[in-house]
């Protein structure tokens, strides 16, 4: 029986990965996509979903768009990682559908129910603004898988990783809201790089693969110039990937507290990994990932779409 997901994003390259992901895996049921200002403007990540779904022929998934700026500060894209477009690269058709008629806070409320995971890959606005309108939500909702925050490292300041600098306040409610959330960081997405071997392996598998290959050409010549990478992180996708197999990452319970008021550390994900605060655990946190199994899974299941 397949785990139905709903995904809260911000496309963005390693989210559309991520949503491909989720459609090649029979594993897990897509039930429905949810957009939020982050790697580009909301206009744009709401566009960019559609098209991903579009690509792969699955254009009846349905799109909500949500929150167009953080809860309390001032929208921060990611373009000089993403692009114009979010999601330079390959050449991006007109979508054929449109979004929903409601807001994604209240669209997500209605496709949780018993048994559904939620994957947020983006700052947590429209989850934190979900749960501010429907408390009900935290008493259907057993699990959020998030890609964002880090143990040790920040990729958009020293200190904060981008989806929790993006909107910390979001993602502090998120940590105090009580349902169970496991956390897929930076300090385990950076151990898994997709290569342009893996992007050559699916350029010529079908027109999803030449739609990742593509992105991929255009995402890993950043992290090349900047971190001196052979390969991009695929962040998003690992989240995707730890609800189809949770041995591919393995966690920590522990205590999560997001710093919103810091000079310096502002976003932060500050995790307690030896106990030292006396906090009682919040989160199950992302330590280590079997970085060859997550790969071949990725690889092949994109291979497998049309």
């Amino acid at each position: 029986m397949s785990t139905k997901i709903v995904m809260d994003c911000d496309p963005g390259h390693d989210d559309a990965m991520a949503i491909l992901l989720a459609l090649a895996s029979p594993e897990l049921e897509l039930v429905g996509v949810t957009t939020v200002a982050g790697n580009q403007t909301l206009d744009k990540t709401t566009r960019n979903a559609l098209i991903t779904l579009e690509i792969a022929g699955r254009s009846d998934v349905p799109v909500a768009a949500g929150a167009d700026r953080p809860l309390r500060r001032e929208l921060r894209t990611a373009a000089h990682v993403h692009g114009e477009t979010g999601l330079d690269g390959p050449e991006l058709p007109e979508p054929s559908a449109a979004p929903v008629d409601a807001h994604a806070a209240d669209f997500l409320a209605e496709l949780i129910e018993p048994g559904v995971v939620l994957v947020p890959t983006a700052p947590l606005t429209n989850v934190a603004l979900m749960l501010e309108r429907h408390p009900d939500v935290r008493g259907r909702l057993a699990h959020i898988v998030w890609m964002g925050g880090s143990i040790a490292e920040g990729n958009v300041t020293p200190a904060a990783e981008f989806n929790s600098f993006g909107d910390p306040e979001a993602a502090a409610a998120v940590f105090a809201s009580g349902i169970p959330i496991t956390m897929i960081g930076l300090d385990v997405t950076h151990k898994a790089l997709f290569t342009r071997a893996d992007a050559d392996e699916l350029r010529d598998s079908g027109r999803v693969g030449r739609f990742v290959a593509e992105l991929s050409d255009f995402f890993q010549l950043f992290h090349e110039r900047s971190y001196r990478f052979d390969g991009a992180p695929i962040h998003d996708a690992m989240a995707v990937a730890h609800v189809i197999d949770p041995t591919l990452v393995t966690t920590e319970h522990v205590n999560v507290a997001v710093e919103t008021s810091s000079e310096y550390c502002d976003g932060r994900t500050v995790v307690d990994l030896r106990g030292v605060s006396g906090r009682e655990p919040n989160a199950d946190v992302g330590v280590d990932v079997d970085a060859p199994r997550f790969l071949d899974l990725l690889v092949s299941r994109l291979a497998s779409l049309p």
